[in-house]
C-alpha cells in the first residue's frame, strides 16, 4: 500500500490527449474516459491500487488561472510547460493527510503555495452514483519547475481504487520507479531536495536512488539514461531543466504484457525480463519501461 510521499502519479502533459489515450489502451491499459478539471485541464487515468497513471491536456485556456492555490495556478503551470514541449510537468506524491504531510514538507524546506479541493462524479460497476473528494497540497519548486510536487489525498479511496478498474490486460499494477534527468551540476541540489523527504540515497546504475513508499526516485544523467533506453527526444535539449523522463511500471504476467505490446504494433525491446518501449515521443517524451513485480 502506498504511504506518505510515495510516487502517486506523475502527470504526462500532451497536446493530443485523445491520441495518447488510445495508444495506452492499445498497449493494455484500462483508461478512464476523458474528464475535465475546473482549471482547464483534461485528464484520463489508468488506476492502480494506491496510485495511478495520468495523462493530461488543456481543453480551455481561458480557465487556466481558475481555482488558484495561493499564487500557484495548476492549469497555467501545465499549459506553460506544454508550450515548451510534451512531458511530465508535475508529480503527485501520495498522502492520507495532506495538511500534516504538507506541514512536514515545509519543515524540511519545501514551499507550500496552498491547497485545492475538488471532486468528480463516478458511477460504480453496480450502477450506484457517487462523488469523489480529493485534496491537493501544492509544492511548487521555482528552481526546478518540472520537479514541482503536490500531495494528493483521496478522501473516498473506495471510489477510486475499485477492483475491476485496477485490472489491466497488460497485467501492470503500479510503479517500480521514476527517473529524473539531471546534469552533473544539479545532482547536489537535487540530492538535498530528495534526501529531505526520503533520507540518504543509495548508488544505482551510474546515479543515485531514493526509496519512496511506492518505488524508487532515481537521479541519472543523460548518458546513463540513454545507455539504458536509447536517445532522448530532441524536444529535450541538453540544457533542459531537470525533469522526470522515464517511468518504470510493474507487471505480473510477461506473456500478457508482451501480447499487448506485440498487438499494438509499437516498437519495443526486451532485455531479460524487462520490456522497454522504444519511442518516447509517442508517450509524451517519456520512456515507459515494464519491470517484473
Amino acid at each position: 500500500m502506498n504511504a506518505a510521499f510515495g510516487i502517486d502519479h506523475p502527470l504526462i502533459a500532451v497536446h493530443d490527449i485523445d491520441d495518447l489515450r488510445h495508444r495506452l489502451i492499445a498497449i493494455g491499459f484500462n483508461m478512464t474516459p476523458i474528464g475535465k478539471h475546473p482549471w482547464g485541464t483534461s485528464t484520463s487515468l489508468a488506476m492502480f491500487q494506491g496510485c495511478l497513471l495520468e495523462i493530461m491536456g488543456i481543453y480551455d485556456e481561458t480557465l487556466i488561472d481558475e481555482v488558484p492555490a495561493g499564487n500557484f495556478h495548476f492549469g497555467r503551470h501545465v499549459c506553460e510547460h506544454l508550450q515548451q514541449r510534451d512531458g511530465i510537468a508535475l508529480t503527485a506524491l501520495h498522502s492520507a493527510n495532506s495538511f500534516a504531510d504538507a506541514k512536514f514538507a515545509e519543515e524540511v524546506g519545501f514551499s507550500l503555495s496552498g491547497h485545492l479541493e475538488f471532486g468528480r462524479d463516478v458511477t460504480l460497476p453496480d450502477g450506484s452514483m457517487h462523488r469523489t473528494k480529493t485534496t491537493l497540497a501544492m509544492l511548487p519548486d521555482k528552481s526546478f519547475p518540472r520537479l514541482s510536487f503536490f500531495l494528493c489525498q483521496q478522501h473516498r479511496p473506495e471510489l477510486i481504487y475499485v477492483p475491476s478498474w485496477l485490472e489491466h490486460p497488460n497485467s501492470v499494477s503500479g510503479y517500480a520507479g521514476a527517473t529524473v534527468l539531471t546534469s552533473d551540476a544539479d545532482v547536489g541540489p537535487l540530492t538535498a531536495k530528495f534526501s529531505s523527504l526520503y533520507g540518504a540515497p543509495k548508488p544505482c546504475d551510474g546515479g543515485v536512488a531514493f526509496e519512496t513508499a511506492n518505488g524508487e526516485m532515481r537521479l541519472l544523467t543523460r548518458s546513463v539514461i540513454e545507455t539504458r533506453n536509447g536517445p532522448l527526444p530532441t524536444a529535450i535539449p541538453p540544457e533542459d531543466e531537470p525533469c522526470i523522463v522515464a517511468l518504470d511500471l510493474a507487471y505480473s504476467d510477461g506473456g500478457k504484457l508482451e501480447e499487448c505490446l506485440r498487438n499494438s504494433g509499437l516498437e519495443y525491446v526486451r532485455h531479460e525480463s524487462e520490456f522497454r518501449l522504444s519511442d518516447p515521443k509517442l508517450f509524451g517524451n517519456t520512456f515507459l519501461n515494464f519491470v517484473p513485480f
